[in-house]
Protein backbone atom coordinates (compact mmCIF):
# COMPACT_ATOMS: atom_id res chain seq x y z
CA UNK A 1 0.00 0.00 0.00
CA UNK A 2 2.89 2.51 0.84
CA UNK A 3 4.56 2.22 -2.52
CA UNK A 4 1.03 2.80 -4.48
CA UNK A 5 0.25 5.45 -2.02
CA UNK A 6 3.72 7.11 -3.22
CA UNK A 7 3.04 6.32 -6.81
CA UNK A 8 -0.71 8.65 -6.50
CA UNK A 9 1.04 11.34 -4.43
CA UNK A 10 4.11 11.56 -7.20
CA UNK A 11 1.26 11.13 -10.34
CA UNK A 12 -1.04 13.97 -8.21
CA UNK A 13 1.78 16.18 -8.18
CA UNK A 14 2.63 16.16 -11.62
CA UNK A 15 -0.86 16.39 -12.31
CA UNK A 16 -0.57 19.74 -10.24
CA UNK A 17 2.48 20.93 -11.91
CA UNK A 18 1.56 20.62 -15.45
CA UNK A 19 3.38 20.11 -18.45
CA UNK A 20 2.57 16.54 -18.83
CA UNK A 21 -1.01 16.10 -20.52
CA UNK A 22 -1.56 19.62 -19.46
CA UNK A 23 0.17 22.69 -20.33
CA UNK A 24 1.88 24.70 -17.26
CA UNK A 25 0.74 27.96 -16.45
CA UNK A 26 4.69 29.20 -17.01
CA UNK A 27 4.86 28.04 -20.15
CA UNK A 28 0.87 29.59 -20.65
CA UNK A 29 1.89 32.72 -20.29
CA UNK A 30 5.71 32.91 -20.94
CA UNK A 31 6.35 35.70 -23.53
CA UNK A 32 3.40 37.42 -22.87
CA UNK A 33 3.47 40.99 -24.04
CA UNK A 34 2.48 42.88 -21.05
CA UNK A 35 -0.19 44.75 -22.88
CA UNK A 36 -2.15 42.01 -24.21
CA UNK A 37 -2.95 40.31 -20.54
CA UNK A 38 -5.63 43.35 -19.83
CA UNK A 39 -7.34 42.22 -23.53
CA UNK A 40 -10.52 41.21 -23.35
CA UNK A 41 -11.55 39.30 -27.10
CA UNK A 42 -14.49 40.05 -28.61
CA UNK A 43 -17.12 37.70 -27.11
CA UNK A 44 -15.64 36.47 -24.15
CA UNK A 45 -16.04 38.02 -20.55
CA UNK A 46 -13.01 38.32 -19.55
CA UNK A 47 -9.12 38.67 -19.80
CA UNK A 48 -5.61 36.38 -19.59
CA UNK A 49 -4.97 38.98 -16.70
CA UNK A 50 -8.68 37.90 -14.63
CA UNK A 51 -8.13 34.02 -15.57
CA UNK A 52 -4.62 34.25 -13.50
CA UNK A 53 -6.05 36.20 -10.70
CA UNK A 54 -8.94 33.49 -11.04
CA UNK A 55 -6.68 31.35 -10.98
CA UNK A 56 -4.72 32.51 -8.07
CA UNK A 57 -8.09 33.12 -5.62
CA UNK A 58 -9.14 29.71 -6.29
CA UNK A 59 -5.83 28.09 -5.66
CA UNK A 60 -5.51 29.82 -2.99
CA UNK A 61 -9.23 28.58 -1.61
CA UNK A 62 -8.44 25.56 -2.00
CA UNK A 63 -5.67 25.37 0.05
CA UNK A 64 -6.80 27.47 3.01
CA UNK A 65 -9.69 24.95 2.79
CA UNK A 66 -7.78 21.84 2.73
CA UNK A 67 -5.69 23.07 5.86
CA UNK A 68 -7.22 25.42 7.78
CA UNK A 69 -10.96 24.49 9.18
CA UNK A 70 -11.66 27.72 10.35
CA UNK A 71 -11.35 29.25 6.52
CA UNK A 72 -14.41 31.09 5.11
CA UNK A 73 -14.18 31.04 1.42
CA UNK A 74 -15.13 34.35 -0.06
CA UNK A 75 -18.63 34.99 -2.07
CA UNK A 76 -18.75 33.13 -4.87
CA UNK A 77 -18.74 34.35 -7.89
CA UNK A 78 -18.46 37.83 -7.16
CA UNK A 79 -15.13 37.48 -5.53
CA UNK A 80 -13.14 34.87 -7.75
CA UNK A 81 -13.07 36.83 -10.21
CA UNK A 82 -11.15 40.48 -10.40
CA UNK A 83 -13.07 43.17 -11.51
CA UNK A 84 -10.27 45.06 -13.65
CA UNK A 85 -9.67 43.53 -16.82
CA UNK A 86 -5.38 44.06 -16.36
CA UNK A 87 -3.12 44.16 -13.55
CA UNK A 88 -2.83 47.41 -11.78
CA UNK A 89 1.17 47.34 -13.43
CA UNK A 90 4.39 44.60 -13.07
CA UNK A 91 4.25 44.01 -9.96
CA UNK A 92 0.95 43.21 -9.70
CA UNK A 93 0.94 41.13 -12.54
CA UNK A 94 4.65 39.12 -10.75
CA UNK A 95 2.79 38.70 -7.53
CA UNK A 96 -0.22 37.14 -8.95
CA UNK A 97 2.11 34.32 -10.68
CA UNK A 98 4.42 34.12 -7.69
CA UNK A 99 1.53 33.43 -5.30
CA UNK A 100 0.41 30.65 -7.53
CA UNK A 101 3.53 28.83 -7.22
CA UNK A 102 3.79 29.31 -3.16
CA UNK A 103 0.50 28.35 -2.60
CA UNK A 104 0.98 25.16 -5.13
CA UNK A 105 3.80 23.94 -3.53
CA UNK A 106 1.98 24.67 0.12
CA UNK A 107 -0.69 22.59 -1.40
CA UNK A 108 1.98 20.07 -3.04
CA UNK A 109 3.05 19.93 0.57
CA UNK A 110 0.10 19.07 2.19
CA UNK A 111 -0.21 16.20 -0.19
CA UNK A 112 2.93 14.99 1.12
CA UNK A 113 2.65 14.64 4.59
CA UNK A 114 -1.51 14.04 5.44
CA UNK A 115 -4.08 11.78 4.56
CA UNK A 116 -4.98 12.47 1.37
CA UNK A 117 -8.09 9.75 1.71
CA UNK A 118 -9.70 11.23 5.32
CA UNK A 119 -12.54 13.29 4.76
CA UNK A 120 -11.86 16.83 6.18
CA UNK A 121 -13.80 17.35 9.63
CA UNK A 122 -15.15 21.18 8.29
CA UNK A 123 -16.14 20.05 5.29
CA UNK A 124 -19.06 17.79 3.16
CA UNK A 125 -16.96 15.06 2.15
CA UNK A 126 -14.40 16.43 0.79
CA UNK A 127 -10.90 14.82 0.80
CA UNK A 128 -7.10 16.18 0.44
CA UNK A 129 -7.47 13.85 -2.61
CA UNK A 130 -10.47 15.38 -3.66
CA UNK A 131 -9.27 18.79 -3.51
CA UNK A 132 -6.09 18.07 -5.44
CA UNK A 133 -8.49 16.37 -8.34
CA UNK A 134 -10.24 19.60 -8.23
CA UNK A 135 -7.35 21.92 -8.18
CA UNK A 136 -5.59 20.31 -11.38
CA UNK A 137 -8.83 19.85 -12.88
CA UNK A 138 -9.76 23.95 -12.21
CA UNK A 139 -6.68 25.35 -13.39
CA UNK A 140 -5.49 23.04 -16.46
CA UNK A 141 -9.12 24.13 -17.57
CA UNK A 142 -8.53 28.16 -17.20
CA UNK A 143 -4.88 27.93 -18.41
CA UNK A 144 -5.87 26.24 -21.56
CA UNK A 145 -8.67 29.91 -21.91
CA UNK A 146 -5.18 31.73 -21.31
CA UNK A 147 -3.58 29.99 -24.28
CA UNK A 148 -6.79 30.09 -26.48
CA UNK A 149 -7.05 34.24 -25.84
CA UNK A 150 -3.54 34.14 -26.74
CA UNK A 151 -4.17 32.52 -29.81
CA UNK A 152 -6.86 34.89 -30.75
CA UNK A 153 -4.64 37.80 -30.02
CA UNK A 154 -1.92 35.90 -32.17
CA UNK A 155 0.59 35.96 -29.09
CA UNK A 156 0.57 31.85 -29.10
CA UNK A 157 4.18 30.08 -30.47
Amino acid sequence: MDKQHDILINELEKLLRGGTAHASLKDAVAGLPAELRGVTPEKLPYSIWQLVEHIRIAQWDMLEFSRDPNHQSPKWPDDFWPKEAAPSDETAWKNSINQINIDLESFINLLKKDNIYKELPHGDGQSILREALQMADHTSYHISEIIIIRRLLGAWK
